[in-house]
């Protein structure tokens, strides 16, 4: 018998949170206003992380009472570092204080791909789910195979190669369902509009605000603007991320290639923001969803500005800021909420899995056995459910937070 747990991140996305008998996969927040947490209240006896994001490493901190050990892969340890103790200092009221954040670091435990470990009578193997570098699928067994797929990609990138889905027979797939009924569009051709649209933009003046998460994002765009010519300043915490997937090429499609794009780019210091504004310029910063970082400052400053766009380069999460930048043209700087007169342009380099992607995980998880899905981490997981039980022809189900399931 096997009890899972769901604790965060079903019929949504944000908060990433599911426990396997006392083992807890991910453990996040969800970056809405304010913040939402996972169900608390768990005493886990370990935790792993799949990746470096906050909606599923942000309140892994608050578990430390319980002593778990945390296993990730090293680039994830070194991104969760970064971005926990980011957030501690930046939240008005955060989940975790500095001694939850030290437990943390001295209970992490690094994972390589494909390498077995032994926690509470599992056998746990992590495979590359090509979603950010470092991210992981984890796949679990012990009396049943448990996949769980974490955020994954099968296209691959710039950055990145795709997932791996060479993973052994497993009996329940947990599966993530971002962008389940979208179609990301062609590559070369998001890729060309992008570009085509930055170099517009300079050319009559204006300046090109990119927004980008700090980790994956920030990176393969600086790649993308370097291979089409284009000399564009980073600020923000992209700057310090791109330093540490410098010390992992093994986990980066073309570890060259991002040194040459790192290298080309410009670092902006917090004190040099003004001159940047001095003359057109492309400016890729954090955050992504625009709910804070360098990016608030330099919209303060343009956002009269017709000349200027921004051009926001992946998911935007209801109720943030780059949700309302784009369906109502408004953002909030703080304490005021403004008019953008800036064009505001959506891009989808999403390192998320499109609709054909995820039917052929669970495609792929039925043939090696896959008896029962649960379809999470999405907006239209019901749909996904249902999809599975009338095409696949195996059990799904799209939970709710709270719900436990027995197998």
């Amino acid at each position: 018998m096997v009890v899972i747990h769901f604790l965060g991140g079903c019929r949504e996305v944000g908060r990433s949170a599911i426990m396997v008998d006392s083992i807890i996969l991910d453990y996040g927040m969800k970056p809405s206003s304010p913040p939402e947490f996972p169900i608390n209240g768990v005493s886990p006896t370990e935790v792993i992380i799949t990746h470096g994001h906050l909606d599923h490493v942000g309140v892994v901190p608050n578990l430390m009472d319980y002593d778990p050990s945390v296993y990730m892969t090293p680039p994830t340890r070194d991104l969760a570092h970064v971005l926990l103790k980011d957030s501690m200092n930046i939240m008005e009221y955060p989940p975790y204080g500095r001694r939850e954040f030290r437990q943390f670091e001295s209970n992490a435990r690094d994972v390589e791909f494909y390498e077995p470990f032994y926690i509470s009578g599992w056998e746990v193997t992590l495979f590359n789910a090509g979603h950010i570098p470092g991210s992981a699928m984890v796949h679990m067994s012990k009396d049943i195979n448990i996949l769980y797929t974490g955020d994954v990609k099968l296209q691959e990138t710039r950055l990145l190669e795709p997932a791996d889905l060479n993973f052994p027979e497993t009996d329940v797939l947990i599966v993530e369902s971002t962008y389940f009924g979208i179609e990301h569009p062609d590559r070369r051709e998001l890729e060309k509009a992008f570009v085509e649209s930055v170099i517009e933009t300079l050319d009559r003046g204006g300046h090109a605000i990119i927004p980008a998460f700090a980790v994956g994002r920030t990176q393969e765009v600086l790649m993308i603007l370097e291979k089409h010519g284009i000399t564009p300043y980073v600020d923000g915490m992209g700057k310090e991320v791109g330093k540490i997937l410098e010390r992992y090429p093994d986990y980066i499609k073309s570890a060259r290639k991002l040194r040459r794009a790192l290298k080309k780019a410009i670092p902006v210091e917090r004190g040099k923001r003004e001159d940047v504004l001095t003359e057109p310029a492309a400016i890729v910063t954090t955050a992504g969803m625009l709910n804070g970082g360098p990016a608030l400052f330099y919209i303060s400053k343009l956002y009269n500005d017709e000349k200027s766009k921004i051009l926001l380069t992946g998911y935007q999460v209801e109720g943030t800021n780059g949700d309302m930048a784009l369906k109502k043209g408004m953002l909030n700087l703080g304490m005021r909420t403004v008019k953008l007169k800036m064009g505001v342009e959506q891009y989808d380099f999403s390192a998320h899995a499109d609709d054909e992607q995820l039917k052929e995980v669970v495609e792929k998880a039925a043939n090696k056995g896959a008896e029962i899905v649960f379809t999470v981490h999405g907006e239209e997981t019901e749909a996904f459910a249902e999809w599975i039980k009338d095409e696949v022809g195996i059990d799904a189900y799209a939970p709710k937070n709270g719900e436990v399931y027995v197998i």
